[in-house]
């Protein structure tokens, strides 16, 4: 069923991606009155209509197309942390963040991407890359490679000698603990910077435009997509633990994803404080 279903309703999940944004998010950007933004867990753990919108609306398309499959999305396991547990069940799950880079998204800037990866028993099958104010929309299947806008795209590696490009978890959305830990990339060879929309940044890897991320969270929403994209397009990701990270277990954090094995080793290092 799922073998069918990649075979051949791909292009109807793109559609749905792109009809959510449509429909619930482009006509909100730079539009959203003071009453559409509300706090989560504080001032800058953000959601807006646009995010609750758009995933009732990818709830309810996703799960017409695939019968019998469930969503795991930000905003329903806010609502209620047991829906997460699907992950680690049988049905077909569709993982959804449906404005990745909220904060971007409520200062009406562009860097913000809705985030769809279907995944089964933990695997991630499929996924979907949308920003849909910078026209960009990047896609990978499991085995078939990463493209975007329909273009294959290959992660490379990066210079030998060169400085490291690191996006790290921002220090917004960070324990005292992470702090510390994730400043263990603050050394010559490495310019680490805070990431933006995660969504986005695992895009840069994928092209070859970024040469590392480190993120100290687990939520599969934000990685799921973004893993096999980077993953198809040649790159490489790993725990502190030396073990793949996955969406349906506990996972050793931090943990790195880059354009190449080599550099995935070389950042997990430094951040089990390695030299």
């Amino acid at each position: 069923m799922i073998d069918e279903f990649l075979a051949h309703q791909l292009s109807d999940v793109e559609e749905a991606v792109r009809e959510a944004a449509a429909v619930e998010i482009m006509p909100r950007f730079r539009q959203l009155a003071e009453d559409e933004v509300d706090e989560k867990s504080g001032p800058h753990d953000l959601v807006t209509i646009a995010d609750r919108s758009a995933e009732e609306h990818l709830t309810a398309s996703l799960t017409k197309l695939l019968p019998g499959s469930v969503v795991v999305g930000e905003e329903a396991v806010h609502a209620d942390p047991a829906v997460y547990g699907a992950l680690r069940e049988d049905a077909p799950v569709w993982i959804v963040d449906p404005v990745d880079g909220t904060r971007q998204f409520v200062n009406g800037e562009p860097a913000f991407c809705t985030l769809v990866a279907l995944a089964r028993r933990g695997e991630i099958l499929a996924s979907w890359t949308y920003a849909p104010a910078l026209d960009i929309l990047a896609t990978a299947v499991r085995g078939q490679g990463a493209y975007v806008n329909g273009e294959a795209i290959r992660s490379g590696s990066p210079e030998p000698g060169a400085e490291l490009r690191v996006a790290m978890a921002h220090p917004l959305y960070t324990s005292e603990h992470d702090k510390k830990v994730l400043s263990r990339l603050d050394v010559p060879g490495v310019a680490a910077r805070p990431c933006g929309s995660a969504g986005l940044e695992y895009l840069k890897v994928a092209r070859g435009e970024m040469d590392a991320l480190a993120f100290t969270w687990p939520s599969a929403w934000d990685h799921a997509a973004g893993l096999l994209l980077v993953a198809e397009a040649g790159g490489a990701q790993s725990t502190v633990a030396d073990e793949p990270f996955r969406v349906d277990r506990d996972n050793a954090l931090p943990f790195s994803v880059a354009r190449d094995e080599p550099t995935a080793r070389r950042i997990i290092g430094l951040l089990r404080g390695e030299r």
